[in-house]
């Protein structure tokens, strides 16, 4: 099971070497963005969003609209 995880794994991420230092990157979902003008369509994304940036976007929206407390 592992090894076949790891191959899917390996598709997904390519052949990128391994670079533990993190980068401080600018966000990459401008300050207006809207949930339906993000997630309404099927359309990929322009550019990758990192999990953090959308989880903090998801907790945004939840919390504006009283779902998460």
């Amino acid at each position: 099971l592992y090894i076949l995880w790891n191959q899917t794994r390996q598709q997904w991420i390519g052949n990128r070497p391994r670079n533990r230092t993190h980068h401080v990157r600018e966000p990459r979902l401008s300050w207006n963005v809207t949930y339906d003008s993000l997630l309404g369509t099927n359309k990929p994304f322009p550019q990758p969003i990192t999990l953090s940036e959308m989880v903090d976007f998801l907790v945004d929206v939840w919390e504006q609209e009283g779902m998460y407390d």
